[in-house]
């Protein structure tokens, strides 16, 4: 009799043993009814949400056609239209691949102008009296970057705008101002 007293006793701490070590792992989650989703504001569908990954990486803003044309057709790249001096400034910068072909774009002679259609200006290069105007004109290098600043008085240009920058025969359409 002391056996079998010993061997229940055995099998009553091996069967609570076998409990604790079941019940120390999380029970798996039941899924939710469709009720109890709508209730949370969750979809009915079994499709996992997909969130989107923010990168601090920009695209190359020019890729494809639009970037082979400015570099083939003008010699220029990076073109960029950032809104500076608390937007009292539109800054419009290129890197020059091709000096020839890039030459439109420092001479004098063409008067710059940036056009954005949503605020239906159009804006200009400021001459200051004893500066001239605000843009590079010397001769272009290949590998160099050059900019012009366009008067934003008034701040009727906005960042996200959509605009056009035009210098002579040169038209850079659709820049996004930074």
């Amino acid at each position: 009799m002391a056996g079998a007293v010993a061997l229940s006793l055995a099998s009553l701490l091996a069967a609570g043993w076998a409990s604790a070590q079941t019940s120390a792992q999380p029970a798996p989650a039941a899924s939710p009814t469709p009720a109890a989703r709508a209730a949370q504001g969750a979809t009915t569908s079994a499709q996992p949400k997909h969130t989107a990954k923010v990168s601090r990486y920009r695209p190359d803003r020019f890729a494809g056609r639009a970037g082979t044309y400015y570099r083939m057709v003008w010699g220029v790249d990076s073109v960029a239209v950032k809104w500076g001096e608390s937007g009292e400034v539109i800054r419009f910068t290129y890197r020059v691949l091709d000096a020839d072909k890039a030459k439109v774009l420092n001479d004098k002679k063409f008067e710059p102008s940036l056009i954005d259609p949503q605020a239906g200006v159009k804006l200009v290069v400021p001459a200051l009296e004893n500066v001239g105007q605000l843009r590079q004109s010397a001769p272009p290098e290949a590998g160099k970057s050059y900019w012009m600043v366009f008067s934003n008085k008034g701040r009727l240009v906005k960042r996200g705008d959509h605009v056009s920058v035009v210098i002579g025969d040169f038209h850079a359409d659709g820049l996004v101002v930074d």
